[in-house]
């Protein structure tokens, strides 16, 4: 039987699939991975179903050994991938022999996946694999744990695709909830015109943005009676910070919400590396809704998207940048595996 032998892991490793939905009123978010898109990404690559579960590395690091070959994809946060002195381009899917050993280095941030032909075949509980560390269930991975991938249908390998522009901060679109109203519409135009960027004080459950800016802060902001909330929600909090919920987010709360983060745009979130600009534009109900359907249709085609790694040397415009001999590069290879 096919095993993965965890013999590094850094903190904030674990093991996510697409979360636990229906349990919000029972006071459990859905959890799951931070990057959804990340998730379809490795799917599409390993020609399999979006929810298998995937190693989510939060910024960290991580070394297995494979007891047999296997299958595997790299999505996510740009990270050294290193398998048997041999550097593997990320964004792509690879064939690690038996008793192969890979070593995942170097983050900046962000959220990165390894996948496994079949998916993680970890226990279920309450109908998902993922951890969800706020809630008490599941646990990070450690060194001398043996996963188990499922049975993997699929065939191809060597295969890449273009992730979606996601790493570099950018505009989020949020719908205005029933409390933007509470705010004048003068601090309304001043979010909106406001730069962002994300504090250290981030995790699964959230993400504080700070700025340059005077605060956000209503005079009653503090005696908001507790209600409902989900990922994407925006608190803003008692200094006046907004506080954007992620995946293991409580499931009620008392701060005023400015508004929501829609879904699709949450990966650029949490991806954002540090220092790189974020600012909110509102959107109407019904281009949110636009929006997400037409996402859910790039999802979808995904598959279609994906190109061999090895390509026609006639069709490398840079062929001439490549050394082609020894194996030496300029460094730069970081970068480049980016696919």
């Amino acid at each position: 039987m096919a095993e993965l032998l965890i013999t590094r892991a850094g903190p904030g490793v674990t093991i996510q699939d697409t979360g636990r939905p229906g349990y919000l009123a029972q006071g459990l978010s859905r959890g799951g991975a931070a990057d959804a898109l990340a998730l379809a990404e490795g799917a599409a690559l390993l020609e399999q179903d979006s929810s298998c579960a995937a190693i989510e590395l939060a910024g960290s690091f991580l070394s297995i050994e494979t007891t047999a070959p296997l299958r595997i994809a790299l999505t996510g946060a740009l990270m050294r991938a290193i398998s048997d002195d041999k550097v593997l381009p990320w964004h792509a899917s690879h064939m690690l022999p038996q008793g192969a050993k890979l070593e995942l280095s170097g983050s900046r941030g962000g959220y990165s996946y390894l996948h496994a032909g079949g998916g993680i075949d970890a226990p279920k509980i309450l109908g998902a694999r993922s951890a969800h560390l706020a809630a008490g269930i599941g646990r990070m991975l450690e060194p001398g744990d043996r996963l188990t991938p499922g049975t993997d249908k699929g065939r191809a390998s060597g295969m890449a695709l273009t992730p979606q522009q996601r790493f570099a901060g950018g505009v989020l679109r949020v719908i205005a909830t029933p409390q933007t109203q509470l705010f004048p519409e003068d601090v309304l135009a001043r979010f909106t015109a406001t730069a962002f960027c994300k504090d250290a004080r981030g995790n699964r459950m959230g993400q504080r943005l700070v700025s340059a800016a005077q605060g956000f802060a209503l005079p009653f902001g503090l005696s908001i009676l507790s209600e409902a909330i989900v990922p994407g929600d925006i608190q803003i909090t008692g200094d006046g910070a907004p506080f954007v919920l992620l995946a293991e987010c409580q499931t009620t709360g008392g701060y005023p919400r400015i508004g929501t983060v829609l879904p699709c745009d949450l990966p650029k979130l949490v991806q954002a590396p540090a220092g790189s600009e974020l600012r909110f534009e509102f959107v109407t109900l019904d281009m949110a809704v636009a929006t997400e359907q037409a996402e859910a249709a790039r999802r979808a085609a995904l598959p279609r998207s994906l190109r061999p790694l090895i390509r026609d040397p006639q069709d490398i415009a840079d062929l001439l940048s490549f050394q082609l001999i020894s194996g030496v590069t300029s460094g730069d290879d970081l970068e480049r595996n980016a696919v």
